[in-house]
Order: structure tokens, then C-alpha cells, then sequence
């Protein structure tokens, strides 16, 4: 037996243990797991700042690898958020009486198992680690060597919380970074339910790739928004500055705004703000020309459309109408999170309807895509497919249903 098999079975004989703690528990485990986290967040930056160390300055990584104390306390809300969310466990999703006196009932139960594969974001330990607690999934942890010595830290102090309320710590497991353990848990048949990649296009693709265990994609986004002929210009400065620039290492954040022709007399404008934060623009022909010259705008090149960039770069692409872009849109898109800015209701109300993705936006900025930002608490990621989950995954996403069929000796005829 390998070493990682017999981690595996550990935790899926832990996981089922779960089943016979309250949610009560659950709560407990999590708050104090914020109050503890709040006391050892010394100990965590200086695990932190052990990564950051081996990272290069220049990295884009380097912000979502980096906790520090404004961080630390927010992460400490969103466990305190989650503990206070609803049980997602035991809900009679369905219920019904057939004739012949059989009762069935379709209860919402846990997944099973998780397992979960991310880069560089030790926020995601916490995140990940209460929402499966509260929905009552084991979970086994492969977070990328550029976060190792953070992760364990984090895991340290979840094994503390757990041992202290008679939990089994072997249920929330923290894989070695080594890629080894990559391939293992791809292979798990049989020990884990469902693998939920979190981080770039790379990534997903090598695990949606290599997998035998079934795969929800998340993560990877290539964002647009869709600066329509008619939009509020100020509205609109706002939220492209926001989309880009709030936090541009993140999935949601935006890699390529497109323009309708009659808005290239505004693009200046529109730009200059992005430009003092340090865009670095990749202009069309068209846009380009619009612009004039300045040394933060290039023009752009094939590969620089359906990328995801997570740094502060931006293409742009000009469209004759609404109709070229949403082809531009559907070309392109990795399905997470498009918008428009418009104030056309026939613009608006087609963008809504034909844009295929997970969160489609009028007026806002695509910052938004997030789990604590559409009040689902913490989030295990952002699903791009269409089965089982899509958008931002939460505790209800994080379980499936069985059927329960009462009766009283009734036989089939």
C-alpha cells in the first residue's frame, strides 16, 4: 500500500464519521478557528513570508500568495459568515405519496469526499476547509509548492480546532506539495468523489485531462465587458477601473474589453484612469489609432485575445455592433463572468440572454463573481460547466441527494 493510498482511505473512513456531529459542532469548530487564527496571525505571516521569500518580486502570483493582517481578519469573518449559514444536510428537497402507500423522500446529502488542487492561494485552505466541514465532506488538500509552508501552518491550526471537539483530523488532510501526490489524487478512484481544480487555464485543462475521478472545472476566466453604443460614461470608467484593477491576479477580474466603434472618441478618457494604475494596454487597429501613442499601449496580437492575463494587462477589441461582439464574447469566453455597460434596454435584454455564462452582468463589474459577494458565504470556487454546479460553489452545491423510500411491505407487481 502506498503511502498516499493509505491517507485516502483514511479520510474516507474519517468522512463518514461526520455524519454524527450536529451542526451545532460544525459551528463551534469554525468560530473558534477564527478566534485562533486571529491569535496566531503572526505565526501565519511568518509562514507566509517564508513563500513569499522564494517568489520573485515581478510575479503576478505574488498577491494571492501573499496574507497579511487586513487579510487574515477577512478570512476570519468569512469562517465566522459560514458557521452562521443554514445546514446545507438532511433538506427534504422532495416529497410524495404514491398510491401505493410507498413514501419517498429526496434528502440533500453530502458529496462524499473532496478533493481539491490549487496554486498559490492559502486563503483557499480556510475557505475550502469550512465549507466542507459545514456541509459535512472529507477533504484532502493539494495546494502548489509556492504556498507550502503557509498551508501547513493553516492546517496546523485546523487540526488544533478539530482535535479540541473530537473531530477526526484524518478527514482534512493536507497532500505533500511534491507532484507526486498531483497524480495520486487524480487517481483515487474509489476514495475521492469529486476533484475540483482551482487556479489557472493550465491547470484545470491538466486536470480535467488526467482525472479518473470526476472533475468540476473552476476557475479559469477569460472576462469580458461590452462597452455598448449607449452607456453612461462616468458609470462606465468606474467600473472598467474596478473589473481591471481591484485585484487583477483574480479569476473575475476583466482581460478584454470590447468597444463599439461610435466609443473610440471616448476610449481615451476611458483609459487614462487604468493607465496611472499601470495597465498595460493591447490595442486592435482600430482602438489603436484611436488612442494615439503613449508607451503603456501596444498593439494587440492574436494571442492577446482569449487570454487570461491575472495581471494588470487588458486587450481591446473594437466591434461594428452588438452582434460582433457577443460573437467576440462566445469565441473567447472560458463561460465565468461577462458584462455590459449600457443603458439600451433591446442591448441589454439580448446581452442577458445570450451570453453564456456563469454570471452575466448590466452595468456592474465583474469583481462581483464571488460567494461571499452573492451572500453564499465562503466559495470553493467558480464553476464554468453546466452540470451539477455553476457560478460561485458553496455549501449547497457541495452536496447531492439521495432517495429515501419508506414502506410497508409493499412488493412490485
Amino acid at each position: 500500500m502506498s503511502k498516499y493510498q493509505f491517507i485516502f482511505e483514511e479520510t474516507k473512513k474519517s468522512s463518514k464519521k461526520l455524519l454524527s456531529f450536529s451542526d451545532a459542532i460544525f459551528q463551534k469548530v469554525l468560530n473558534e478557528l477564527a478566534d485562533l487564527t486571529l491569535e496566531q496571525s503572526e505565526f501565519l505571516v511568518a509562514e507566509n513570508r517564508r513563500d513569499l521569500d522564494r517568489m520573485s518580486l515581478d510575479n503576478p502570483m505574488r498577491d494571492r500568495l501573499e496574507l497579511n493582517s487586513d487579510r487574515i481578519s477577512g478570512i476570519c469573518e468569512e469562517l465566522r459568515n459560514v458557521a452562521a449559514l443554514p445546514s446545507p444536510l438532511n433538506k427534504v428537497l422532495e416529497e410524495k405519496t404514491l398510491e401505493n402507500g410507498l413514501v419517498i423522500k429526496k434528502e440533500s446529502v453530502p458529496l462524499g469526499v473532496l478533493g481539491i488542487i490549487y496554486e498559490s492561494r492559502p486563503n483557499v485552505t480556510f475557505d475550502v476547509f469550512a465549507l466542507a466541514l459545514k456541509s459535512g465532506n472529507g477533504l484532502l488538500l493539494k495546494g502548489g509548492s509556492d504556498a507550502e509552508f503557509s498551508n501547513i501552518a493553516i492546517m496546523l491550526l485546523i487540526h488544533r480546532v478539530l482535535e479540541r471537539n473530537g473531530i477526526p483530523r484524518e478527514a482534512f488532510q493536507l497532500l505533500p506539495a511534491e507532484r507526486e501526490a498531483t497524480k495520486e489524487l487524480l487517481e483515487a478512484f474509489g476514495y475521492v468523489d469529486v476533484i475540483i481544480p482551482r487556479g489557472s487555464q493550465n491547470l484545470i485543462s491538466f486536470v480535467r485531462d488526467k482525472a479518473k475521478v470526476p472533475v468540476i472545472e473552476t476557475g479559469a476566466g477569460i472576462v469580458h465587458t461590452f462597452l455598448d453604443h449607449q452607456a453612461d460614461l462616468e458609470k462606465a470608467k468606474a467600473i472598467i477601473l474596478n473589473a481591471k484593477t481591484r485585484r487583477p491576479s483574480v479569476c473575475n477580474s476583466l482581460d478584454c474589453l470590447i468597444v463599439h466603434e461610435s466609443q473610440l472618441t471616448n476610449l481615451n478618457e476611458i483609459l487614462e484612469p487604468l493607465i496611472k494604475n499601470g495597465v498595460q494596454v493591447y490595442a486592435d487597429k482600430d482602438s489603436f489609432e484611436a488612442l494615439g501613442s503613449h508607451p503603456s499601449i501596444s498593439r494587440a496580437r492574436v494571442e492577446h485575445f482569449g487570454t487570461e492575463f491575472l495581471s494588470l494587462k487588458l486587450s481591446i477589441k473594437t466591434v461594428k455592433d452588438l452582434d460582433e461582439g457577443l460573437d467576440h464574447i462566445e469565441h473567447f469566453s472560458s463561460k465565468h463572468s461577462e458584462a455590459i455597460i449600457s443603458t439600451n434596454e433591446h442591448s441589454i435584454n439580448r446581452f442577458l440572454q445570450e451570453v453564456d455564462a456563469a454570471a452575466v452582468y448590466v452595468n456592474a463589474s465583474t469583481a462581483f463573481t464571488d460567494g461571499a459577494q452573492f451572500g453564499l458565504g465562503a466559495e470553493i470556487g467558480i464553476s464554468t460547466q453546466k452540470l451539477h454546479a455553476r457560478g460561485p460553489m458553496a455549501l449547497n452545491e457541495l452536496t447531492t441527494y439521495k432517495w429515501k423510500v419508506i414502506g410497508e411491505g409493499q412488493i412490485r407487481p
